[in-house]
């Protein structure tokens, strides 16, 4: 029985880019492959998950199932393991997990010409925030000034820079911000912080990534200061890119064939 069957799941699901993205990459390739979208809450995921059959390839998760994702895969990458994230699964004989937003983020820096960094500003304490972490890692950064509304709730990412062998000083946002290399924003798609703040951060903030992608330009980005801004459909591209690659060939790391064609179908599809 051919495995042909993915789909996105998450909650809401209903303005995911990735059913565009994926079918794209498979017309592509040149496979006959279905990929849809379906609207899983937390509480849903585990039964829903088990009724799955052997023509299911795999799935991409989305919020708020990353962590549910985790507890359900028998093994991890070393990204998954890190962030306690996956937004991979892929069915072999026992669910295999991947994060693949952390290339992603590297990949959309990338393409941006920010390649490496010292000293990183992240906002947000979240799960994006997790994965921004181990990104600003793997291009280099020593220092994270973490801005967080609780600092109770960045004390497993002060734990997480501990194992990468970054400083992480978790701060409020009104904190006086020094300048940094980059900024990466992972509030959720809508935030604005007051004008004052937005300008402090935008002022000593470098280049500025954001996470959010619509609407573009974010509350952040149109007040940003002469570094570039960045949004987050380089990393919906490229986190997606690995994605293909996992259900295609195993292996996140592992170019597929005629790459950057798949990729122009992709971009022409966003």
């Amino acid at each position: 029985m051919t495995r042909s069957r993915l789909a996105v799941w998450g909650d809401p699901i209903a303005h995911s880019k990735s059913p565009d993205l994926h079918a794209a990459a498979y017309r592509a390739l040149g496979l006959d492959w279905e990929y849809g979208r379906r609207r899983v809450s937390a509480a849903d995921f585990a039964p829903t998950l088990a009724e799955l059959d052997r023509t299911w390839r795999g799935l991409s998760l989305t919020m708020p199932l990353k962590e549910e994702a985790f507890r359900a895969s028998a093994t991890r990458d070393r990204h998954a393991q890190l962030t306690g994230a996956v937004n991979t699964l892929l069915f072999r004989e026992e669910p295999a997990g991947f994060n693949t937003d952390v290339g992603g983020i590297v990949d959309a820096l990338a393409e941006a010409d920010v390649t490496e960094v010292d000293h990183v500003r992240i906002l947000g304490a979240g799960a994006t925030a997790a994965s921004a972490l181990v990104a600003a890692s793997e291009i280099g950064a020593a220092r994270v000034d973490m801005r967080a509304r609780r600092a109770g709730s960045a004390a497993a990412l002060v734990d997480l820079g501990e194992q990468l062998g970054i400083a992480v000083e978790v701060l409020t946002f009104d904190a006086p911000a020094p300048a940094v290399d980059l900024t990466v924003a992972t509030l959720p798609s809508g935030t604005a912080l007051p004008a004052e703040i937005a300008a402090a951060l935008a002022a000593s903030g470098g280049a500025l990534f954001d996470a959010a992608y619509a609407p573009w330009p974010s509350a952040l980005a149109a007040t940003w200061g002469d570094g570039p801004a960045v949004s987050g459909l380089g990393m919906l591209l490229h986190q997606a890119v690995r994605q293909i690659r996992i259900f295609r060939l195993g292996d996140p790391a592992v170019e597929l064939p005629d790459e950057e064609a798949v990729i122009a179908a992709m971009r022409a599809a966003l």
